[in-house]
Formats: structure tokens, C-alpha cells, sequence
């Protein structure tokens, strides 16, 4: 057995000073064939600890059905990481922002009516508890005092930019302790006297989050951490891009000066992100500081490893870094390899939204939760009243606000879209019988006050500044209509459609999807969700991870939401993610 803890200047390991180097990799945003390759490419790296978040809602998306086994597997993701002769850290949230979906908070805990996220209200403390307890039973057994690898678990998540309830601190500090957390217990906020006054206790050790300026960060950081070692626990690396942006990137000599500053200050790192990973599905998280900003599928973060866990210049230069402090292994990862570049015609089947039997009636416009809906869309459908065009051919349609993507028609014909991210809010219609929208959830916001929202067409409805009621509301199942393409019978590829196709291979790769020819959407390869694709930018390719293809006949699938240019699927020799600003 062995100890860690903390001394008065330092992190002692087995009472001897420790630096603690950690690079970041989420589990959950890559796939758990590659867990252990990544982790291996960390300590070629020079680390010598792994560190990732747990997300709440993707191991519990449905209050009571707990999921800890596949990708959710945290267990033998930390045995994985003892097995490469790694520590962990782990950092449980319970909310984790990490352009996560929802903050990595499930849709049924922040629907709670009544519940107030983040502090002291019984029933969200009663629900954490018990999310807490079904993490701790996987992380005490492997904590270093039990022959484990986990050196340091993290109280709540920078929660001095959120709030101030010291009480809320204390009893997640409890709970850890009472359940057998023994390994010392961290904070982490930006080095502002704020946040770092409200994000922690006495008994709790702080650490920062920063990219940049680190002796003025760390300065800032001892003011209130006057003992023990000082730690960047998220030392950012790169950024995160969104959906109409630009392709963020960092200088790596830059980037690695930076590290060399914290390095040579004596402080402990974690590298955020090390491998970023990908938001497979519809899993990303979104900003709304004024203008809703929905994160993309690629979660490349400009990190040492690439999407595609290849390292890029940033590792070679972070690796030279590190190399000044300790030893590092003489080997080096291989650059990525060209992938197999294959052009897939591609079979359109037509429009498959169809309307559903079971759909749900109300007076408003019914929200995704109210619809138990986790997925990305809801078609909204409802009469026209005819008094509304008495006075004119067309009326004005209004509503409080739309979340966050709304294609509009009157009796089947596309009359217009309302976006949030352009605060649109209001379209003018024509005169028709029925009116249908389709509204897409384009990721829930994982940051400040709107965090928990709720998604769908938010009332009241009006047509021609009239109330407009009697809607019916059905959740759209898009992994289903995925799986049904492939046998629908072909048919015009204009407007909303189902594309499919079919390629070989000779063993399994790692491909790099072109959307470019197409308008926005969901795509598939033999039944897995690579996640969204939008013409906006600036992600142009999805990864597609060689676990998710196999040797022969391989299947892809495209759900177009808007209009395909381009009805062919192009594989591409490497990832455009788009124009880059540093």
C-alpha cells in the first residue's frame, strides 16, 4: 500500500515530495477500444497521472437506471490507467460544465420542478447523494491507500464562478468522506479572489484553472492556498469550437512556454485537455452568455492528441517541456497515417418524418421534458385557425422563445426557419389548414444561469398576436429512423431526406467523413451515432473511430434535416475542422 497527501510545500508520495504531471482524457467522449491506447500515449508523453470527469447524465440519463458497464465503464477505465503504472484523479462534479451536454447534469434532475441546482435544496442534496454514493462504490477500492491508483478526488467543479453556498460544499465534503474517500479532497476555480473565496472550505485544497500568465495566476492562487503544493488543475491548452465560429487554436511553442513558467514555479499540472475526444451523438453542451453558441461534434480542443489520439506539435513540444523535470520514456507515438479515402454514392429514401399515432395533446406547445424526450428533436403540429387570416393572406407566428433550431411548414411546405442563436422569435406565415414544425434541440447549455433550461417551442404561442392553442407534440426517435433507412425504397433527395450507402474495407480504420455536400444533420456508420453535421462550420469531417467499422461490407446512414447538394459520402484522408484563429 502507499500514501498520498499533502505536505506542507508539497504532495508527498509515500512521504517523499511528489509532482503530480496529469493529463486529462474523458472516457466518455472516446471509444473504450481506445482508452488504453490513449492512456499509453500519455506516459510517452512524460505524465504520470490520467485525470477525468465522471458525467452524471451519461451514466444515469434516466432516474434509476444506472449505467456503469461499455462506455461508462469507469471502473476499468481506472484499471486501465493503473495498468500503464498511472495514478487518477477524479473528478466527480456533480456538475462538470466540460462543453458537456447539461453540464454532465441529468435532463430528469434539472426538469425536477421546484429544485435548485447547485446549493443546499433537499431534493437536488438527496439525488446527488445517491449519484455520489454509486460513484464512490467504483472509486474507494481503487484508491492508493487500498493498492489503487487514485491520488486525488475533486469537490464540485469551479464553483466559485457559480455560486457561494458553503453549506452545499460542506455536505458534498461529508458525503465523500462518509463514504470512504480517503485520498485528499481539491477544489478548482479561476485564480480570482471571487471565485476562489466562494469555491471552497478550509479542509478542501484549491487549485486554479489558466492557460496563460501563470506567476501571476499562481501568486494569486497562494494568497489563498497559503500551504501546501500549488496546482493548475485545468491548464488550458487549447479551446473549444462552436457551430458558425471559427476552428480555435494555440501556438504549441506558445502553449509550452507556458507550461515551462508553471513547471518551473514547482507547481503540479493537469493538462486540459490532453486528448480532447469527440461529442459522439448529440451528446455536446452549448454557451449562452447573450447569444446561444452550440458546441460541435469534434472535441479536438487543439490538445497534444489529435480527435483521432495521434499526437500533433503541441505533444512534441509539451514532451521537450516535461523532459526538463523528469524522465520521459524514449519512445514517441506514431504521427497519423492517411486514411483510406472511399466516395459513396449514396441512395436517398425521401422525407421520414411521418407523423405519429402516439403523439401527446396540450394547449401549449409541450416542452422536450415534458415529453421525457432525451433525444434531439420534437415535431410540433396544430390547426390553423382560419380566423387568423380573415384580414390578410398571411398573420404573423410568435412565440416566447424557440430552443433552439425550428423548421417551419404550412400543410407540408417549408415556409421558413427560427433560429435562437439570430433570437428569432416570430415568422410570418401563409394562410393554410395546418401548421408543422420540427424543433431541434442543438445542445443544452453547460455553463452560468441558463444551465437546466428547458428545450422545445417555449410559450405562449401566437398567431396574429392571438393565442394559438391545441398542439400536438411527438418525440422523433433518431437513432430508429437511422436503423430504418437502409430498407426504405428510394425516392427524391430534395428537402429532408434519408440517405444511405454501403463501402468495403479490408480491416478496421479510423476514417474522417467529409459533410461538406451536405446541409445539417446526423450521420451514422453501421449503427453508430458520429454525431451532428452543420454547413455552418467549421467542422467539416466527423471522426469515425476504426472500433465503430470492420473488415468487409460496412453501412453508412445520413439523416439530412435541410437539403443534401450532394448525394455521395466522401471518406477523406484527414480531418478539416476548419479555419483555424489562434
Amino acid at each position: 500500500m502507499s500514501t498520498f497527501t499533502i505536505g506542507d510545500t508539497d504532495f508527498l508520495l509515500d512521504g517523499r515530495p511528489h509532482r503530480v504531471l496529469a493529463g486529462a482524457l474523458h472516457y466518455f467522449r472516446i471509444h473504450p477500444d481506445h482508452w488504453a491506447d490513449r492512456i499509453h500515449k500519455a506516459r510517452l508523453m512524460g505524465l504520470n497521472t490520467i485525470e477525468t470527469y465522471v458525467a452524471w447524465n451519461a451514466h444515469e440519463p434516466v432516474r434509476g437506471e444506472w449505467d456503469a458497464t461499455g462506455w461508462n465503464d469507469l471502473g476499468r477505465f481506472l484499471d486501465l490507467v493503473a495498468a500503464e503504472g498511472m495514478h487518477a484523479i477524479v473528478r466527480p462534479g456533480p456538475y462538470i460544465c466540460a462543453e458537456w451536454h447539461n453540464g454532465g447534469l441529468p435532463v430528469w434532475l434539472t426538469s425536477t420542478p421546484g429544485i435548485g441546482l447547485r446549493r443546499s435544496e433537499p431534493q437536488y442534496v438527496e439525488a446527488v447523494s445517491e449519484y455520489l454514493r454509486r460513484v464512490y462504490e467504483i472509486v474507494a477500492p481503487r484508491q492508493i491507500d487500498r493498492g489503487g491508483n487514485v491520488v486525488l478526488v475533486q469537490i464540485e467543479n469551479e464553483y466559485g464562478a457559480y455560486g457561494s453556498d458553503k453549506e452545499y460544499l460542506r455536505t458534498l465534503t461529508e458525503l465523500t468522506r462518509a463514504s470512504g474517500i480517503t485520498v485528499p479532497l481539491t477544489t478548482v476555480d479561476q485564480p480570482e479572489p471571487r471565485m476562489l473565496e466562494n469555491g471552497s472550505l478550509p479542509d478542501l485544497h484549491l487549485t486554479g484553472s489558466f492557460g496563460s500568465r501563470a506567476s501571476e495566476r499562481l501568486e494569486t492562487l497562494r494568497t489563498f492556498q497559503p500551504t501546501g503544493p500549488l496546482m493548475c488543475s485545468e491548464f488550458w491548452d487549447g479551446w473549444f469550437d462552436w457551430w458558425g465560429g471559427m476552428h480555435h487554436t494555440t501556438d504549441a511553442a506558445a502553449s509550452a512556454a507556458e507550461l515551462d513558467a508553471l513547471l518551473a514555479a514547482g507547481a503540479s499540472v493537469n493538462i486540459y485537455m490532453l486528448h480532447g475526444g469527440t461529442n459522439f451523438g448529440t451528446t455536446n453542451g452549448a454557451n449562452d452568455k447573450g447569444r446561444y453558441a452550440p458546441i460541435v461534434t469534434s472535441y479536438d480542443y487543439d490538445a497534444p492528441l489529435d480527435e483521432s489520439g495521434h499526437p500533433t506539435d503541441k505533444f512534441h513540444a509539451f514532451r521537450e517541456v516535461i523532459a526538463k523535470y523528469t524522465t520521459v520514456p524514449h519512445d514517441v507515438p506514431a504521427a497519423r497515417p492517411d486514411a483510406p479515402e472511399i466516395s459513396v454514392p449514396l441512395t436517398a429514401t425521401g422525407d421520414w418524418l411521418t407523423p405519429a399515432a402516439d403523439a401527446a395533446s396540450a394547449e401549449e406547445p409541450p416542452s422536450f421534458e415534458d415529453l421525457a424526450q432525451l433525444g434531439p428533436l420534437v415535431r410540433y403540429d396544430v390547426d390553423l385557425p382560419a380566423a387568423a387570416f380573415e384580414a390578410a393572406d398571411t398573420a404573423v407566428l410568435a412565440f416566447h422563445e424557440v430552443r433552439d433550431y425550428a423548421w417551419v411548414a404550412v400543410d407540408g411546405v417549408p415556409v421558413g426557419r427560427l433560429q435562437r442563436a439570430l433570437h428569432e422569435r416570430a415568422l410570418t406565415i401563409p394562410r393554410g389548414a395546418t401548421l408543422s414544425i420540427l424543433v431541434e434541440d442543438q445542445g443544452r447549455v453547460n455553463y452560468d444561469v441558463r444551465l437546466g433550461e428547458t428545450k422545445g417551442l417555449v410559450g405562449p404561442a401566437t398567431l396574429g398576436g392571438e393565442p394559438l392553442g391545441g398542439w400536438s407534440a411527438t418525440a422523433v426517435d433518431v437513432p430508429a429512423i437511422a436503423a430504418g433507412i437502409p430498407s426504405a425504397p428510394a425516392a427524391s433527395a430534395t428537402g429532408r431526406t434519408g440517405l444511405h450507402g454501403g463501402f468495403d474495407l479490408a480491416e478496421p480504420a479510423d476514417l474522417f467523413l467529409d459533410t461538406d455536400g451536405w446541409g445539417k444533420g446526423y450521420a451514422f456508420v453501421n449503427g453508430f451515432f458520429l454525431g451532428r453535421y452543420w454547413r455552418s462550420g467549421p467542422q467539416r469531417t466527423l471522426y469515425v473511430p476504426a472500433p465503430a467499422t470492420r473488415a468487409g461490407a460496412n453501412e453508412i446512414v445520413v439523416i439530412e434535416l435541410e437539403q443534401v447538394v450532394e448525394p455521395v459520402a466522401r471518406f477523406v484522408a484527414a480531418p478539416d475542422l476548419g479555419h483555424r484563429e489562434e
